[in-house]
């Protein structure tokens, strides 16, 4: 009966606390809960502190705030600044460059991407900016300055009717929070070729270049003769270039890298039908809504005279 009883005994369950002793045991647990938060938030906070600090240091004098608000990002100021005067501050985009492999081990030299199947794209893979800036090609062929696509933003707000200062709501020129408007700026060396629309070609250029011998001059020698006559272009070097591959059927490389090469858009760049030698009257119902003349802040000949084509 004692080892019966003794084995009832040990198979009872535990007595239950009280619930004031429960009741306590959460109080408790809440309250180091919130003592714990507090410490995080005093850490937290100390270090936002710091760092303003650090900030406010840095910048005793005010040169963040006043380079941001320099008459260099606003108009008309954009317009003739030089690339000296913007890299003072921005000298990062054409010193950073890219990796010579990725994190996963892949290697840039092995990867090649769609824009560089023309033959004009050379060397090793480089930044966006460098690219276009400082490469051979980018020297050779073109003549882009910082304010070639930047013309500024207000550092307010990159929204239409943001602001007192802000792009208008009516500025069909403005693109929502870029600071570059791709629509005016990429679209003329990045978009497609018209080759079927406009042009009247068979087909797409790569597949009927070989009927035209690879060549853009054999047709353009006659026609829209007045090309690339605009400040951010080398003119010269761009027609040499053309030139030179003709006796070996790559001289339309030259052309093709920003005339459908290279296309980040689905649609073509609508040229300006600048008039050149020998023109035909009447104006194509396909150029119709075209401008008479390219952009005057890129032109290198005055309008009335021999009008810019590019």
């Amino acid at each position: 009966m004692i080892s019966g009883s003794g084995t009832a005994a040990q198979l009872a369950p535990p007595p239950t606390p009280p619930d004031n002793v429960m009741e306590n045991s959460v109080k408790w647990i809440l309250v180091a809960l919130v003592v714990a938060a507090s410490i995080w938030g005093i850490g937290a906070g100390r270090e936002i502190r710091q760092a303003a600090e650090r900030e406010r240091v840095a910048d005793q004098g005010g040169q963040l705030l006043r380079a941001t608000y320099s008459p260099l990002h606003f108009n008309p100021a954009i317009d003739s600044a030089t690339d000296q005067q913007c890299l003072a501050c921005h000298k990062e985009v054409l010193e950073e460059k890219p990796r010579v492999a990725s994190p996963a081990g892949v290697r840039a030299a092995d990867s090649v991407a769609w824009y560089q199947r023309t033959s004009t794209y050379n060397g090793e893979q480089d930044s966006f900016h460098r690219r276009h800036l400082v490469t051979p090609m980018a020297k050779n062929l073109m003549n882009l300055r910082c304010n070639t696509c930047h013309q500024g933003h207000d550092p307010r707000e990159e929204a239409q009717g943001a602001s007192a200062t802000s792009a208008s709501q009516t500025d069909t020129g403005f693109t929502l929070r870029k600071q570059v408007n791709p629509e005016t700026i990429c679209l003329k060396c990045h978009g497609q070729m018209p080759a079927k629309e406009i042009m009247g070609l068979p087909g797409p250029w790569p597949e009927v270049k070989d009927m035209f011998q690879n060549d853009c001059l054999g047709c353009h020698a006659a026609f829209r003769t007045k090309r690339h006559q605009v400040n951010y272009l080398n003119a010269d070097a761009i027609e040499d270039a053309a030139k030179a591959g003709q006796a070996t059927k790559t001289g339309a490389e030259a052309c093709y890298g920003c005339h459908g090469g290279r296309p980040w858009y689905r649609i073509a760049y609508p040229y300006a039908r600048n008039p050149w030698p020998g023109m035909p009257e009447g104006t194509p119902e396909w150029a119709r809504l075209r401008p008479q003349h390219s952009e005057l802040r890129y032109l290198t000949q005055p309008v009335k005279s021999t009008a810019a084509e590019h």
